[in-house]
C-alpha cells in the first residue's frame, strides 16, 4: 500500500542529517538518553525497566518522557530539530510517515528480529509501504481491541459471553431492562470512538480499503454505511453523559461497577484493576456479524521500540533496546500492561484475557483500519462530531474530503 509522506516530514530530511539528536552528557559524565512513549499506561512500568537497566549500565541515564498526545508532540519537535533518542510509539500511520522520512534506523541487519514473529513485521512493513525497504522499528508488544466485561454483573443477569452481533444486541437490551447500564462510554476523549469504530470496521470493510480509496475504487460513503450505523446503534445503550466523560475517569467508573461492559482494549485493564482491585473482569471481541467464524478480533503492534538516526549515542541507545527485546524484559512488560508479546516464546497468562486467546491461537485477526488512514486526517475528531451529530450522510462525506485533503498535500 502506498501512502504519500507530508511536506513537513519531508522538509525535515535534509535538517536532521545536519543535527544530532537530543542526547547528552550530564555533569557526571552519564550518558543522557530520552525515551519517548506514547502511552501513559506504561509509565511506571517503563520507570522500574530503566532503573534495572540503569543499575546494568551506570554510565547510561534513561530520561523518560511520556507527554499527552505524545504523535502531536512528537511532530512539532521534529519541525524544530528537537528528536528523541529512543521511540516507543504505536505501529500506525505516525510510524509510516518517520520511517519513509528517514528519521528512523534501519533494523533490517538486527539479529533481533530474529526473536519477532513475522506477521507483526509484515503488518509495520505494509504501514511503511513499497517505495522503502527496511525494517525501521521492532514490534514489542502487541493488544486486543474489544469488550472488556465485569463477570459478576453478567452472571447475575444469567447470560453468556454473545457470538453473533444480534446476540450482543440482545445482552444490551436485557441489561437494559434489569437497570444496568449496558455500555460505559467514555467519549470525551475522542480516540476512545476509535475502538468500536476499528471492531466494526475491520470486519465489516474490505482489509485494502486504503490501497482502494487511494486509487478511487472506494470511499467511506460507499463503504462505511454499516460501520456508522451500527455506531449509532451501540450508542443507544450508552450512560446519561457519554460525551463528559474521558477515559482515565470512565476507567475509575467501570471499575467501580457503573456498567456491564466497557469497549476498551487490553491497554485499560491495568488502569480499571488500579482503581479496583477486586473487580472480576473478562474480555471477548466485539462480534460484529452474526457469522461467529467470521469474527475477527483487532489487534496491531501496540508498541515498537526504535532509535532516531540523529542520536548522538547509537550504541547506548541500541544496548537499551537490546535490554528490553530480552524475554524476561518482555515477560515483564506484558504481565504488568496485560498486553500481548510481539516476541516469540513471550505468552500472555493472565486469564482476564482468556477470551480473546482464541483468536491468537486460531489467527483470526484483522488490523485497525484507522492505523492505514492519512495521519494528519484526524478521524477521532470526526467520529465524535458525527457521534453528537448523528448525520451519516454529511458525516461520510467529510471523511471522503478530509482524507483526500491531507493525501493531496
Amino acid at each position: 500500500m502506498k501512502m504519500r509522506v507530508s511536506a513537513a516530514l519531508l522538509s525535515l530530511l535534509l535538517v536532521l542529517s545536519l543535527l544530532a539528536g537530543c542526547s547528552s552528557k550530564g555533569d557526571d559524565g552519564k550518558v543522557e538518553l530520552e525515551l519517548l512513549t506514547n502511552k501513559s499506561e506504561s509509565i511506571q512500568t517503563y520507570k522500574h525497566l530503566i532503573k534495572e537497566f540503569e543499575k546494568e549500565n551506570p554510565g547510561i541515564r534513561i530520561k523518560l518522557n511520556a507527554p499527552p498526545d505524545a504523535e502531536t508532540v512528537l511532530k512539532a519537535r521534529l519541525t524544530k530539530n528537537d528528536v528523541p533518542d529512543i521511540l516507543s510509539i504505536g505501529g500506525n500511520a505516525t510510524y509510516g510517515e518517520l520511517a519513509r522520512a528517514g528519521v528512523l534506523k534501519d533494523f533490517s541487519e538486527s539479529d533481533l528480529l530474529k526473536k519477532i514473529h513475522p506477521a507483526y513485521i509484515d503488518m509495520i512493513g505494509r504501514l511503511v509501504g513499497e517505495e522503502k525497504k527496511g525494517v525501521y522499528g521492532l514490534p514489542y508488544a502487541t493488544n486486543a481491541n474489544g469488550v472488556i466485561y465485569n463477570k459478576e454483573k453478567l452472571k447475575q443477569l444469567g447470560a453468556d459471553v454473545p457470538k453473533t452481533w444480534d446476540e450482543f444486541i440482545e445482552l444490551l437490551e436485557k441489561a437494559k431492562k434489569a437497570g444496568e447500564t449496558p455500555i460505559y462510554f467514555s467519549l470525551k476523549d475522542p480516540w476512545t470512538a476509535m475502538v468500536p469504530w476499528n471492531a466494526i470496521a475491520a470486519n465489516v470493510v474490505e482489509e485494502d480499503f486504503a490501497r482502494l480509496k487511494n486509487e478511487g475504487k472506494a470511499s467511506f460513503q460507499k463503504n462505511y454505511g454499516e460501520v456508522a450505523d451500527k455506531m449509532l446503534t451501540l450508542l443507544e445503550y450508552g450512560h446519561k453523559d457519554n460525551f463528559g466523560v474521558g477515559y482515565g475517569d470512565g476507567n475509575t467508573s467501570f471499575a467501580k461497577g457503573k456498567s456491564l461492559l466497557y469497549l476498551q482494549g487490553n491497554w485499560a485493564i491495568p488502569e480499571i484493576k488500579k482503581a479496583n482491585p477486586d473487580v472480576e473482569l473478562g474480555m471477548f471481541a466485539l462480534p460484529v456479524t452474526n457469522d461467529p467464524e467470521k469474527n475477527k478480533l483487532v489487534s496491531g503492534v501496540d508498541v515498537l521500540l526504535t532509535v532516531t538516526e540523529t542520536t548522538e549515542h547509537p550504541e547506548e541507545a541500541m544496548k537499551f533496546i537490546e535490554f528490553m527485546m530480552r524475554e524476561e524484559t518482555a515477560e515483564t512488560y506484558i504481565d504488568e500492561q496485560k498486553a500481548f508479546s510481539a516476541l516469540k516464546g513471550v505468552i500472555q497468562k493472565d486469564p482476564v484475557v482468556e477470551g480473546v486467546q482464541e483468536h491468537f491461537r486460531e489467527g483470526s485477526l484483522a488490523s485497525y483500519p484507522d492505523h492505514y488512514y492519512p495521519s494528519g486526517m484526524q478521524a477521532a475528531n470526526l467520529i465524535q462530531d458525527f457521534l453528537l451529530k448523528k448525520n451519516k450522510r454529511a458525516f461520510l462525506q467529510k471523511m471522503d474530503q478530509e482524507w483526500e485533503k491531507v493525501s493531496s498535500r
